[in-house]
C-alpha cells in the first residue's frame, strides 16, 4: 500500500449562510422590469431553446 491514506473522507464545500437562497419564488412583472431584466429573460429563453434542441438531437 502507498504512504497516503484516503480514510474515505470527503470534504464538501459549505455555502455561507448569507449566500443561501430562501427558496421563495419571486413574481416577475414586465411593467416593473428594467432593460437588464428583459435581457436576462431573453437570454434565459434562448438558453432553454438550445438545451431543448440538444436533448432532441441526442
Amino acid at each position: 500500500m502507498s504512504g497516503q491514506q484516503n480514510n474515505n473522507k470527503s470534504s464538501l464545500p459549505q455555502t455561507p449562510k448569507n449566500m443561501k437562497r430562501d427558496g421563495l419564488d419571486v413574481e416577475y412583472s414586465r411593467e416593473l422590469a428594467d432593460a437588464d431584466d428583459i435581457e436576462a429573460q431573453q437570454r434565459s429563453f434562448e438558453a432553454d431553446q438550445r438545451a431543448k434542441s440538444r436533448q432532441r438531437n441526442s
